[in-house]
């Protein structure tokens, strides 16, 4: 019927009116398609196959909030921020409005990055970075991503680079991110494993990796 991606955990089928996306998380099935009879045979296809309940359109998925309109999608994780405050009991904790003081030598893209590699044996100072992090993400409860209809489908790339970022490893820090029709859909930052002698060959890394997503893309 289609071909499965184990990796993905994703199983697309292409039918004569269009194509569709199973994305499959333990029990929860997501299924994005391009048209409405694509959909509603892949549908009928899993309902002769197994025992399923249809929750009509996605409003939850993978601590992912979608609400829709006639102008887009809007993506948020409010549900999600305030359930894990909940959790670690820091639902009365005061918001803040960045994640750490400006004047700190961490940049606020890495500092979850640079704090994972200090998970088997955290201090204070790691415990103290972490709550900042929880408390900003309190402050930013309502922000989230807007995916616009009304745009023309154009794809643009933003890629950079920061030379010797790592102030454990002076390694360099590559980042880019993805826009279709003005909206963000593809973004990352990565700390690399390689050193880099000059700032010039960080940016040439960067725009490799970022050409590498383009092409995956299209």
């Amino acid at each position: 019927m289609g071909i499965i991606k184990f990796s993905l955990m994703m199983l697309e089928n292409r039918f004569p009116n269009g194509i569709d996306n199973l994305n499959v998380y333990v029990d929860d099935l997501l299924l994005i398609g391009s048209s409405k009879i694509a959909i509603q045979d892949t549908k009928d296809f899993l309902h002769s196959n197994f025992r399923i309940k249809d929750l009509g359109l996605m409003k939850y998925f993978l601590g992912m909030e979608v609400a829709k309109s006639e102008s887009g999608i809007i993506l948020s994780q409010r549900k999600y921020v305030l359930d894990m405050l909940t959790d670690i009991g820091m639902t009365g904790c005061k918001p803040l409005a960045i994640p750490m003081p400006q004047n700190l030598k961490l940049l606020p893209y890495i500092e979850v990055q640079t704090l994972s590699q200090f998970m088997q044996n955290p201090t204070r100072s790691h415990m103290a970075v972490a709550k900042s992090i929880v408390r900003y993400l309190k402050g930013s409860i309502g922000l989230g991503i807007f995916l616009s209809s009304e745009r023309e489908p154009e794809l643009a790339c933003y890629c950079d680079s920061d030379w010797a970022s790592c102030g454990i490893t002076r390694r360099f820090v590559t980042g880019y991110l993805l826009k279709f029709g003005g909206s963000l859909v593809i973004w990352k930052m990565k700390k690399q494993w390689t050193l880099s002698k000059s700032s010039a060959g960080a940016e040439y890394r960067a725009l490799s990796m970022a050409t590498f997503e383009i092409t995956w893309a299209l």
